[in-house]
């Protein structure tokens, strides 16, 4: 008996060693050697590999084998066994769990841009959009709600709330979807993008400093949760907006594409129309980040971004009738105009004494 319990610790302590030199092994070697080594996984560490993040160990944003205790173990023995057996995924993405954990280790860097995220509108959770009375009983929950909040959800709407109807009382299918993001870092973001990682200037060449830099190209692509893929800023349509016959000037920017695939107008391309918040007026043309910040959507400063204290008219525009000084205004500071003030016609400019 002794010889039996003797045995049995040893091989415990044999198995420990074991666990303990392959965790070490696999958390300090280079991802070739561990993470790349599944051929499910060499495509995407082939793109990382050319991305602004391949100086990042893989554990900082996707967890290492222990990160979240049991459930991380459990979910790397569910690979496992998936790679050993017919049922393996040549294609693997995150879930909606896996991309809602990530938001926290984004922050680890990014700290900046997720505080600013948590203060915008684009921090909805799953019970600001599904459980909001006043929409849902002016538009019935559908399918294409979840095009551009829940995008990750692999599931459909009647999973998500219930009735799906313009009648209430409504409620979630599941409690724990209450607090989950509707719109995470990964809506815009493929953290897996060719691009390199920041690095200061040639402080030698003053021209490499100042005005000879060249601009950095945007890391931005919207994933498209119908194809399960990513699209950048470059493959993504920019659509012809017209105010009636007119078509209306648009700015080149490419990051407005991303604005476009949710703040879209209705089938006819009309301004304005369902979410569609193109500038007309005497902002027709301006990027959409021209007055919003990109995380945050702050529009506080915009104004000091272009106009002097005092506009043409001798007024504070922050001052004036629009929905900038005060949301209820009916002057609608996207498609504000001139006119709209001066409904007997615009004065001629006033010039100011020097």
């Amino acid at each position: 008996m002794k010889n039996l319990v003797k045995v049995i610790f040893a091989l415990l302590i044999v198995s420990c060693v074991g666990v303990v030199g392959f965790g070490s092994f696999w958390h300090f070697s280079s991802p070739e050697r561990t993470c790349f080594s599944c051929h499910e996984i060499r495509p995407a560490g082939e793109v990382w590999g050319q991305s602004s993040h391949r100086n990042a160990p893989c554990e900082d944003c996707h967890g290492s084998t222990l990160s979240n205790g049991f459930h991380s173990l459990r979910e790397n023995v569910r690979r496992v066994a998936y790679h050993l057996s017919d049922r393996h995924n040549e294609n693997i993405r995150l879930n909606e769990e896996q991309v809602t954990e990530m938001l926290v280790r984004c922050k680890r860097c990014h700290e900046r841009e997720y505080a600013g995220w948590l203060a915008s509108g684009h921090s909805m959770t799953y019970a600001d959009v599904f459980l909001n009375e006043k929409h849902n009983k002016e538009e019935q929950v559908n399918e294409d709600c979840l095009r551009c909040h829940g995008m990750f959800f692999e599931g459909r709407i009647q999973e998500i709330v219930t009735p799906v109807s313009t009648q209430g009382p409504w409620k979630l299918v599941k409690e724990e979807l209450a607090h989950r993001p509707a719109i995470p870092c990964l809506a815009c973001h493929q953290i897996h993008l060719k691009g390199n990682p920041a690095s200061k200037p040639d402080y030698s060449d003053p021209k490499a400093i100042a005005y000879k830099r060249g601009f950095p190209l945007q890391k931005l692509s919207y994933y498209d949760r119908r194809e399960k893929k990513y699209f950048a800023t470059e493959l993504l349509p920019h659509p012809t907006i017209r105010d009636g016959e007119r078509r209306v000037d648009m700015s080149p920017d490419n990051r407005d594409r991303i604005c476009y695939q949710c703040h879209a107008p209705e089938v006819e391309h009309q301004l304005g129309s369902a979410d569609d918040r193109t500038p007309k007026g005497v902002h027709e043309g301006l990027s959409c980040f021209a007055c919003h910040s990109p995380h945050s959507l702050d529009t506080r400063q915009s104004c000091n971004g272009c106009h002097p204290r005092l506009s043409n008219c001798g007024l504070d525009v922050a001052k004036m009738d629009t929905t900038y000084a005060k949301p209820e205004s009916p002057h609608n500071i996207h498609f504000v105009g001139c006119s709209e003030c001066h409904v007997k016609g615009v004065p001629p400019r006033r010039l100011r004494a020097s």
